[in-house]
């Protein structure tokens, strides 16, 4: 009997000391995963980051030359900035605002800058938001382009990128969504000062600086409407949670030594990098 006693307890402990290994060996497999991203960044001692080239304040050519040199904005500065205190290189991919989350699903980028919603963040990683902001509107000056409340978009030709936020708003109160690809401002503003589309809806700063930078044409920020606010942060792969640690902490350094507002003022001539104030109308049922 003793011997059969012996021999039980021998078994428990193997199954719990089995079961401990098993358990030892998914912790370190999980912690092998959330360290892959950071660990292949720090090998190759580089960080590629997805961005559009396109967007007066946030990502352009600061020049005629395309190149690398010339590329700039908050965007811009605010990724090579992280990418300085990280002692990494930086090297830049020019893509489409619709192909960034594939971009980094297969691995072509590292990161990029990206609007922070709930839909987005059950498939990637975010960090914490650099930038604040809210929805607007390019509109014809003369008329608004007959717009006067979010319900008036009914029926109107928007221009817009297939998988945005912006595009999704338009869809969702009527409007029919013209598609542009990676294009430059010039091309979606232009077509509403022409009557190819009715209104741009975008980003507060993006559609400010993209206004101005076309005083020939009839159109103008819409003067009474505001409404979704808005969080972009530094959209990264899904278990990439180191690298998103390293990414927030150099993101609270450059908040507390002002890096970020300079750099906002800099390029936006506004403080981006903080929540906006006065009210800004809420628009529900949005699933991206």
């Amino acid at each position: 009997m003793k011997r059969l006693h012996l021999l039980f307890i021998l078994l428990i402990a193997i199954v719990v000391l089995s079961a401990c290994g098993d358990s030892n060996e998914e912790d370190a497999d999980s912690d092998e995963t959330d360290d892959e991203k950071w660990e292949e960044i720090q090998n190759e001692g580089e960080l590629v980051v997805g961005t559009s080239g396109t967007l007066i304040g946030g990502s352009y050519y600061d020049g005629e030359e395309e190149s690398e040199d010339q590329l700039t904005g908050y965007e811009v500065e605010t990724m090579r900035e992280i990418a300085e205190r990280l002692d990494l290189d930086i090297s830049f991919e020019i893509i489409g605002v619709d192909n960034v989350m594939a971009a980094i699903d297969s691995g072509r980028i590292d990161i990029s800058a990206a609007t922070i919603t709930d839909k987005r963040e059950e498939d990637f990683n975010f960090s914490d938001p650099h930038k604040y902001s809210y929805v607007t509107m390019a509109v014809r000056e003369d008329d608004n382009s007959g717009i006067d409340s979010l319900e008036d978009l009914e029926g109107k030709a928007a221009g817009g990128g297939a998988t945005t936020i912006y595009s999704q708003i338009a869809e969702q109160y009527g409007a029919e969504v013209v598609t542009y690809g990676n294009a430059p401002n010039e091309a979606y503003l232009r077509d509403v000062h022409n009557g190819r589309t009715d209104v741009v809806i975008n980003d507060y700063f993006l559609t400010k600086f993209g206004v101005a930078g076309f005083p020939d044409f009839d159109i103008h920020l819409h003067p009474d409407l505001k409404f979704h606010p808005t969080e972009t942060g530094v959209i990264m792969p899904k278990d990439a949670d180191v690298l998103k640690e390293e990414i927030n902490s150099v993101l609270d350094e450059m908040r507390e030594d002002g890096t970020l507002s300079e750099l906002a003022i800099q390029f936006y001539e506004e403080d981006a990098s903080q929540v906006p104030e006065g009210e800004i109308e809420e628009v529900e049922g949005l699933e991206l």
